[in-house]
């Protein structure tokens, strides 16, 4: 493929939907659908429907959540990867089996086009040793590569090169990708690529912020404490932990929109959530900053980051002191899938909201191991 360039199908498999983008040699969107899935499988022989009604394929580029130690950058998919990721279900047990399965199903229906896997914890391969380490016994660092990995990677990543192309290059920025997943990153700047500096996720994605379904950071004596004390089984706790916790532990729905109008009515338990929900953010939106001995921009990106203005403007008024500050008419009209500053004309750091685009990222990464020449980069360089 030297020198050419491809049309790229991205398949992003998550635990309701699978995603699937067709991108022309461009950039340009061609085919954009979502089938459905029951955590995250679609009907059998869906996804091979859907790819064969698609036309000319040239590469294929799959978004997958965990990468280990092993995975730093995109890869080729062949029988040694699959069987490698298989063994890390246990870390990402809502996303690996989808990722896996999709890979398997497309490579199938598309034997003779190269498939690439780009990895969410790729981009905080750069986490220094300080963001990266826990305070555990060597043994689990070094045998059993025991650490933080961070995710949303690839999200994290498309948010920073827009933040550079929209407000200048070299910007101190903390990214709140806030979905039914949620995660934190602190990105600095060198040699004119984003690092992670700092996340919020860790060893799994079930750490950092309260999430739909997912508790977020929990003391870790507590799952031991049911076990060893109270009687549940480890395969219970780790069940209610990944499902039945966050916000449907909290307030019995994984919809924040359905907790929002619980919430507007006064209802207890949502009224509860939404706050645990923004203590959370804010408290980890000045960590991040805090890891960057600053802040000079704070992105919006997600769901309910890109969709729910109540939430972003509720979390900056308890971040004046970082130099935030909303402007209410901009925040309440920021269109959806648009880039948008909204933040206080003169504030001393910005608010922006990214409109996420993953797939982008992925196809850039897969040209670029394929040996394809990419589209225009201005993917990234649309003004606001």
């Amino acid at each position: 493929m030297d020198g050419l360039t491809v049309r790229v199908l991205v398949v992003n498999a998550g635990s309701s939907t699978v995603k699937v983008r067709l991108l022309d040699a461009h950039d340009a969107l061609v085919h954009r659908g979502d089938l459905p899935a029951d955590r995250g499988r679609p009907q059998p022989g869906a996804l091979e429907e859907a790819v064969g009604e698609l036309g000319a394929i040239d590469a294929v580029g799959h978004r997958v959540v965990h990468g280990g130690q092993v995975f730093r950058g995109p890869v080729r998919v062949d029988d040694a990867m699959l069987d490698e990721l298989d063994g890390l279900t246990a870390l990402a047990p809502l996303h690996q089996p989808p990722a896996l399965a999709a890979m398997r199903a497309t490579r199938a229906a598309l034997p003779d086009v190269p498939a690439v896997a780009c990895f969410d914890t790729a981009f905080h391969a750069t986490l220094p040793a300080a963001a990266s380490t826990y305070a555990v016994p060597q043994r689990w660092r070094t045998e059993f590569g025991v650490r933080r990995y961070g995710f949303h990677g690839l999200a994290h990543e498309w948010a920073a090169r827009r933040v550079a192309a929209l407000a200048g290059p070299g910007l101190r920025t903390v990214v709140a990708h806030l979905g039914s997943g949620a995660s934190l990153c602190a990105v600095e700047w060198v040699a004119d690529e984003p690092h992670s500096a700092d996340t919020t996720m860790g060893f799994t994605p079930t750490a950092g912020l309260v999430m739909a379904s997912r508790s977020g950071d929990l003391d870790p004596a507590v799952p031991l404490w049911l076990v060893e004390t109270v009687g549940l089984a480890a395969a219970e706790v780790s069940t209610a932990l990944q499902r039945d916790s966050g916000l449907v532990g909290l307030a019995g729905s994984a919809d924040m929109r359905a907790v929002l109008a619980a919430a507007r009515i006064g209802e207890p338990d949502a009224v509860l959530a939404v706050d645990v929900w923004l203590h959370r953010l804010r408290a980890g939106i000045a960590a991040m900053a805090a890891a960057l001995g600053g802040l000079d921009v704070l992105v919006f990106s997600g769901g309910v980051g890109e969709h729910a203005a109540q939430l972003r403007s509720r979390a900056v008024d308890g971040l004046g002191f970082l130099g935030l500050a909303v402007d209410p008419g901009a925040n309440d009209s920021a269109p959806p899938e648009t880039d948008t500053d909204i933040s206080v004309p003169g504030s001393r750091a910005r608010t922006l909201v990214v409109h996420t685009r993953e797939e982008l990222v992925i196809a850039g990464q897969v040209r670029h191991l394929l040996g394809a020449r990419s589209g225009p980069s201005s993917a990234f360089q649309h003004a606001l």
